[in-house]
């Protein structure tokens, strides 16, 4: 873990632009009264210093310090408890004032640490929560405009804000015409954007325990079978065997190994790259011809070549019906995945069937990983599913670190938490 000084001097330096140091001076020592004068400068609220990329939300953080473990209060405790509520109540205020200023959530600073992630890290479990209920409220108004923001290190273009606030001409004025010397530039600002479309096009390599594009981005690795394991598990409680099975993304192959084990009376794949098409037809795997004539009959067991968005088409006018479906594919984004358990799952999906996804959904980043654990609740209720979360360990004793244990060779950790949430869909009532 890289070693973090949280010092108002380390963090505000004297030589950072007057207006941005007074408004980052003013938002640590949490004086309210003074941060609204502050903020009535157009785009002050999301002010960054050029060297250290704090933002007066990192700085209410930060100020903060380091949250004490808490305990059970006794008549002793009583003030000093008091005191530390006091704090936080301070620290929620300008919080809340800087969003509605149009403060942006999630922009990050030079440690690569969005203010909740800071939160996070010093303990400050309330102030985390009012980030997270941030990015729930940015994702849902960014939905409703027919897009989703990325939640993950990779910062884009377009900055969504929190819904608390719109960013107007002159916000947008100011950012425009400040100096482009005095602009903090994000750690990872020159990070490659992974697509679908570009995934698609890429030549990937079986390199062992990984599947990779050309980009050396782990398309599938084999860390992840035990979380592959337990999805199998819940999507088909207590070992049950000869139920009908749709796997959404083959890759390596691995969650499809473990439905094989099941005795299934229908098996489907939809995968959509040529090179991992390629590799199954080269008899690399147990998924080819021979497979496919195995079925209880003409069709129980089939790779379907191509995109699900086309693929499930077919399947749905064919009046195909599944007790599991597992969803994991690579490049997409969020809106992808809603569009598919909202439009074809409850078509495809048995009254009695369950739904799952392989949940790496801003997984390099607490923050985000939480932040769309809601959205998902509130979209998948949309659509008429109930989800639960089963919350497993990972041993991140080889995943700890960028380029080392089981990221040798891999260009960027796309996953970086201790638990994984595993989600499984049913019809309500």
């Amino acid at each position: 873990m890289p070693e973090y000084n949280d010092s108002l001097e380390a963090r505000i330096p004297t030589d950072s632009p007057d207006d941005v140091r007074q408004v980052l001076l003013h938002a640590w020592s949490r004086d309210l009264t003074t941060l609204k004068e502050l903020l009535n400068k157009p785009g002050a609220a999301s002010d960054q210093d050029p060297t250290t990329g704090e933002t007066p939300l990192h700085a209410v953080v930060r100020g903060c310090g380091v949250a004490e473990p808490k305990e059970e209060a006794n008549d002793e405790d009583d003030e000093e408890e008091e005191e530390e509520d006091g704090v936080i109540a301070e620290a929620r205020a300008c919080i809340q004032e800087l969003f509605f200023s149009g403060a942006i959530w999630n922009d990050v600073d030079n440690n690569n640490e969005t203010p909740g992630d800071t939160a996070w890290r010093l303990g400050q479990k309330e102030l985390y929560q009012l980030f997270v209920d941030a990015g729930v409220r940015a994702e849902l108004l960014f939905g409703l405009m027919d897009g989703y923001e990325e939640l993950s290190s990779v910062e884009d273009d377009v900055d969504m804000e929190d819904a608390g606030g719109e960013q107007d001409g002159e916000v947008a004025e100011a950012e425009q015409t400040k100096d482009a010397t005095t602009q903090f530039v994000a750690p990872d600002a020159s990070e490659k954007p992974v697509t679908s479309d570009a995934y698609l096009q890429s030549t990937v390599t079986y390199d062992g325990d990984k599947l990779l594009d050309d980009d050396l981005n782990g398309v599938m690795m084999a860390w992840e079978t035990d979380i592959m394991r337990r999805s199998v598990d819940a999507l088909l409680p207590g070992g049950a065997t000869g139920k009908r099975i749709l796997n959404i993304g083959f890759g390596m192959g691995i969650v499809d190994s473990m439905f094989a084990g099941t005795n299934p009376s229908k098996h489907h794949i939809i995968e959509a790259h040529p090179g991992v098409l390629a590799h199954v037809a080269a008899g690399r795997t147990a998924f080819g011809a021979d497979w496919e004539t195995s079925g209880p009959e003409d069709g129980a067991f089939k790779m379907f070549a191509g995109r699900w968005q086309d693929v499930v088409q077919t399947l749905m006018e064919q009046g195909e019906l599944y007790d599991a479906i597992y969803f994991d594919t690579f490049g997409e984004d969020y809106q992808e995945l809603r569009k598919f358990f909202t439009e074809h799952v409850p078509i495809l999906m048995d009254m009695e069937g369950r739904f799952s996804f392989f949940n790496g959904l801003g997984a390099d980043r607490r923050v985000c990983y939480d932040v769309y654990a809601h959205v998902v609740d509130m979209h998948t209720t949309e659509a008429g599913l109930d989800v639960e979360w089963d919350k497993i360990d990972v041993d991140m004793s080889q995943l700890n670190e960028d380029g080392k244990g089981e990221w040798e060779g891999v260009r960027r950790r796309y996953w970086t938490l201790d638990t994984y949430k595993l989600p499984i869909c049913t019809f309500m009532g």
